[in-house]
Protein backbone atom coordinates (compact mmCIF):
# COMPACT_ATOMS: atom_id res chain seq x y z
CA UNK A 1 0.00 0.00 0.00
CA UNK A 2 1.21 3.42 -0.28
CA UNK A 3 -0.34 6.62 0.98
CA UNK A 4 0.36 10.14 -0.21
CA UNK A 5 0.59 13.01 2.28
CA UNK A 6 -2.47 11.50 4.36
CA UNK A 7 -3.97 13.26 7.30
CA UNK A 8 -4.25 10.41 10.30
CA UNK A 9 -4.51 12.18 13.61
CA UNK A 10 -7.41 13.33 13.30
CA UNK A 11 -7.91 14.78 17.09
CA UNK A 12 -5.02 17.19 16.09
CA UNK A 13 -5.64 18.14 12.64
CA UNK A 14 -7.89 21.48 13.60
CA UNK A 15 -4.75 22.62 15.77
CA UNK A 16 -2.17 22.57 12.39
CA UNK A 17 -1.50 25.97 10.48
CA UNK A 18 -4.04 25.14 7.48
CA UNK A 19 -5.82 23.05 10.47
CA UNK A 20 -8.86 25.73 10.74
CA UNK A 21 -9.83 25.08 7.40
CA UNK A 22 -10.31 21.47 8.07
CA UNK A 23 -13.19 22.11 10.49
CA UNK A 24 -16.14 22.55 8.02
CA UNK A 25 -15.37 19.93 6.36
CA UNK A 26 -14.21 17.74 9.05
CA UNK A 27 -15.89 19.23 12.64
CA UNK A 28 -14.18 20.08 15.36
CA UNK A 29 -13.13 18.36 18.77
CA UNK A 30 -14.30 20.78 20.89
CA UNK A 31 -18.17 19.88 20.12
CA UNK A 32 -18.76 16.24 21.15
CA UNK A 33 -20.32 14.89 18.85
CA UNK A 34 -17.80 15.81 16.11
CA UNK A 35 -15.19 14.35 18.41
CA UNK A 36 -16.48 11.01 18.50
CA UNK A 37 -17.12 11.09 14.81
CA UNK A 38 -13.52 12.02 14.02
CA UNK A 39 -12.13 9.71 16.85
CA UNK A 40 -14.04 6.56 15.22
CA UNK A 41 -12.79 7.07 12.05
CA UNK A 42 -9.36 8.80 12.82
CA UNK A 43 -6.97 6.77 10.91
CA UNK A 44 -3.74 6.93 14.12
CA UNK A 45 -6.42 6.19 16.76
CA UNK A 46 -7.54 2.90 14.88
CA UNK A 47 -4.35 1.10 14.93
CA UNK A 48 -4.34 -2.22 16.43
CA UNK A 49 -1.19 -3.84 18.34
CA UNK A 50 -0.71 -7.36 17.35
CA UNK A 51 -2.22 -7.11 13.77
CA UNK A 52 -0.86 -8.44 10.68
CA UNK A 53 -0.16 -4.95 8.75
CA UNK A 54 0.14 -5.12 5.01
CA UNK A 55 3.34 -3.19 3.59
CA UNK A 56 2.57 0.11 3.47
CA UNK A 57 4.94 3.39 1.86
CA UNK A 58 3.89 6.62 3.28
CA UNK A 59 4.68 9.82 1.83
CA UNK A 60 5.21 13.44 3.38
CA UNK A 61 6.58 17.13 2.59
CA UNK A 62 8.82 18.42 5.28
CA UNK A 63 7.82 21.88 4.24
CA UNK A 64 4.13 20.98 3.55
CA UNK A 65 2.00 24.06 4.72
CA UNK A 66 -1.43 22.03 3.85
CA UNK A 67 -0.51 18.46 5.23
CA UNK A 68 2.26 18.56 8.19
CA UNK A 69 4.58 15.91 8.02
CA UNK A 70 4.18 14.76 11.50
CA UNK A 71 1.02 12.69 10.15
CA UNK A 72 2.76 10.26 8.48
CA UNK A 73 5.53 10.19 10.83
CA UNK A 74 3.27 9.43 13.65
CA UNK A 75 1.17 6.50 11.37
CA UNK A 76 4.61 5.58 10.64
CA UNK A 77 5.90 4.59 13.82
CA UNK A 78 2.72 3.47 15.31
CA UNK A 79 2.32 1.21 12.76
CA UNK A 80 5.89 0.26 13.06
CA UNK A 81 5.60 -0.06 16.70
CA UNK A 82 1.68 -2.48 16.15
CA UNK A 83 2.51 -4.39 13.20
CA UNK A 84 2.78 -8.45 13.78
CA UNK A 85 4.20 -9.13 10.43
CA UNK A 86 7.33 -9.17 8.78
CA UNK A 87 6.37 -6.25 6.04
CA UNK A 88 7.98 -2.74 6.01
CA UNK A 89 6.41 0.27 7.29
CA UNK A 90 8.32 3.31 5.27
CA UNK A 91 8.30 6.38 4.84
CA UNK A 92 9.30 8.91 2.52
CA UNK A 93 9.84 12.23 3.30
CA UNK A 94 10.83 15.25 0.59
CA UNK A 95 11.47 18.68 1.36
CA UNK A 96 8.74 19.91 -0.88
CA UNK A 97 5.11 20.13 -0.10
CA UNK A 98 2.84 17.99 -2.12
CA UNK A 99 1.05 18.82 -5.19
CA UNK A 100 1.37 21.69 -7.30
CA UNK A 101 4.17 23.27 -7.29
CA UNK A 102 6.66 20.00 -5.96
CA UNK A 103 9.97 20.40 -8.21
CA UNK A 104 9.73 17.87 -11.85
CA UNK A 105 13.13 16.47 -10.30
CA UNK A 106 11.41 15.28 -6.70
CA UNK A 107 8.35 14.57 -8.74
CA UNK A 108 10.04 11.53 -10.63
CA UNK A 109 12.44 10.64 -7.67
CA UNK A 110 9.22 10.00 -6.07
CA UNK A 111 7.65 8.27 -8.42
CA UNK A 112 10.49 6.26 -8.55
CA UNK A 113 10.94 5.30 -5.16
CA UNK A 114 6.97 4.29 -4.96
CA UNK A 115 7.04 2.16 -8.09
CA UNK A 116 10.25 0.47 -6.28
CA UNK A 117 8.77 -0.58 -3.23
CA UNK A 118 5.49 -1.79 -5.06
CA UNK A 119 7.63 -4.03 -7.06
CA UNK A 120 10.04 -5.25 -4.24
CA UNK A 121 6.08 -6.22 -2.55
CA UNK A 122 4.45 -7.47 -5.53
CA UNK A 123 6.22 -10.86 -5.70
CA UNK A 124 2.87 -12.95 -6.17
CA UNK A 125 2.74 -14.43 -2.98
CA UNK A 126 -0.30 -14.29 -0.81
Amino acid sequence: MVSHVGIYDMLRVELDSNGAFNVTEFGTVTNPQHFEALYDYSPYHRVKQGTRYPAILFTAGANDGRVLAYHSRKMTASLQSASASEKPILLRTSTAGHGIGTPLNEQIAQGADVFTFLASQLDGEE
